[in-house]
C-alpha cells in the first residue's frame, strides 16, 4: 500500500468543513484526514465524526497526535502563532491564504518553518485549475508572445453577519481585498511573473462594515506587462463573472467564471502566431478562437495530493514559502497605496 500523510486540520468549520475535508483531503489518493480541531466543539465532534477522524480537544492535542501535515483554515489573526506551533511539533503546514498579519509575520513563519525543516504552503487552490493550468502552458510556449495586460476579478455579495471576521479587519487584515484579490494578485503573478509596483484604490460602497467591501488594484510586472484586480464584497454573487483576460503581443486568454471555487468555467484563446502588420481598419475577425476545455479537476484535492507528494518525495512544494510571503508584500502594499495616494514598490 502506497504511504499517505496523515492530516490533521486547525478550523475545521468554515472552508475546511464545505471544500477542503470533504472535496480534498478524504478524497486525496496520498492523504487521510486523521484529527481536527475548531473552537466550536459541537462542529468539530460532528466533523470528526462524519468523516472518521479524532476530535482534539485543543490544538496542543492535535499537534501532539500521530499527523504528519496541518491544515490551518483559521481566521487570519491567529494563522502567526498556529503555523509556528505547527513548525515547533515538526509538523508540514498548508496555511489559508494569508499567512499572518503583516509582511513581518510571514517573514517569521518562513524563517521558524525552515529551520524546523518543514513545509510551508500558502493555499492558492486556484492554482491547480485545469483551465489555468492549461493558460499557464501557453503562455510558457509563447504562444501568447510578450505579455502585455492581465485582469482578474473576483466579487461576491457578503452583507454584514454577525461574528464573521472577513468583516473586521483586526480579525481578518482586511475585507474583500486581501480575501479575494489576493487569490486574484496570485493568479497574475503565476501567468505573468512578480509584481514589481502597485497602486490601489478601496472604499466601502455598500455594505456596513469596518473592511472595505471594494477594492481596484493596478500592477506593474518585472516584465513590463500591466494588470489590474477588482474585488468586491457588494456586487450580486450572479452579476460578477469572474472575469479572467490575459493578453499579449500575439493574442489573448478569455475566461469567464474559472476564478473561484468551482471546477469548470468558460476559456477561448485567440492566438494570432507571428508578428502582424498595421491594419489601418481594425479589423475584427468573427472566428470563435480556440476553446480551452481540458478535463475538468478537483482544486483542493489537486492541492492536497500535490503537497502531500511532496511531503512524501522530501521535494519543495511548487511556489512554496515564497508565493505566500509574495501575497503578503503585494497586499500590504496595496494597502499603503490606498492610504496613501501612491505607487508602492514592492520589498523583497
Amino acid at each position: 500500500m502506497n504511504k499517505k500523510i496523515r492530516w490533521g486540520v486547525l478550523g475545521s468549520g468554515g472552508i475546511a468543513k464545505r471544500r477542503t475535508i470533504p472535496e480534498g483531503i478524504t478524497q486525496a489518493s496520498n492523504a487521510v484526514l486523521t484529527g481536527v480541531f475548531d473552537v466550536n466543539a459541537e462542529v468539530n465532534r460532528a466533523m470528526a465524526a462524519e468523516f472518521g477522524a479524532a476530535a482534539a480537544e485543543s490544538v496542543e492535542a492535535l499537534l501532539t497526535s500521530d499527523i504528519d501535515a496541518v491544515y490551518v483554515a483559521t481566521p487570519v489573526n491567529v494563522h502567526y502563532e498556529q503555523v509556528l506551533a505547527c513548525a515547533r511539533a515538526g509538523k508540514h503546514v498548508l496555511c489559508e491564504k494569508p499567512l499572518g498579519m503583516t509582511p513581518r509575520e510571514a517573514e517569521e513563519m518562513v524563517t521558524v518553518c525552515k529551520k524546523a525543516g518543514v513545509q510551508l504552503v500558502c493555499a492558492f487552490m486556484m492554482r491547480f485549475h485545469a483551465q489555468h493550468q492549461a493558460a499557464l502552458k501557453l503562455i510558457e510556449e509563447g504562444r501568447l508572445g510578450k505579455p502585455v495586460y492581465g485582469r482578474a476579478q473576483l466579487s461576491c455579495w457578503y452583507p454584514a453577519m454577525p461574528g464573521a471576521w472577513r468583516q473586521d479587519p483586526i480579525l481578518g487584515g482586511g475585507g474583500s481585498l486581501i480575501d479575494m484579490g489576493g487569490h486574484c494578485i496570485d493568479l497574475l503573478e503565476m501567468f505573468f511573473g512578480p509584481v514589481k509596483r502597485v497602486a490601489c484604490m478601496i472604499n466601502t460602497s455598500v455594505q456596513s462594515y469596518a473592511s472595505e467591501d471594494s477594492a481596484v488594484a493596478l500592477l506593474y510586472f518585472e516584465n513590463g506587462a500591466m494588470g489590474s484586480v477588482d474585488a468586491f464584497f457588494c456586487i450580486p454573487d450572479n452579476s460578477s463573472k469572474n472575469i479572467l483576460e490575459l493578453y499579449g503581443s500575439k493574442g489573448s486568454i478569455l475566461a469567464r467564471g474559472t476564478i473561484g471555487q468551482g471546477a469548470i468555467g468558460e476559456m477561448t484563446a485567440y492566438l494570432e502566431g507571428g508578428d502582424a502588420g498595421y491594419d489601418a481598419q481594425q479589423a475584427r475577425a468573427t472566428a470563435d478562437g480556440l476553446v480551452i476545455a481540458p478535463e475538468p479537476v478537483n482544486m483542493y484535492r489537486a492541492e492536497i495530493e500535490a503537497f502531500s507528494q511532496d511531503i512524501l518525495d522530501k521535494k519543495i512544494a511548487a511556489g512554496g514559502m515564497d508565493a505566500g510571503l509574495r501575497s503578503q508584500l503585494i497586499i500590504t502594499a496595496c494597502y499603503e497605496s490606498a492610504r496613501t495616494g501612491r505607487c508602492i514598490e514592492i520589498g523583497t
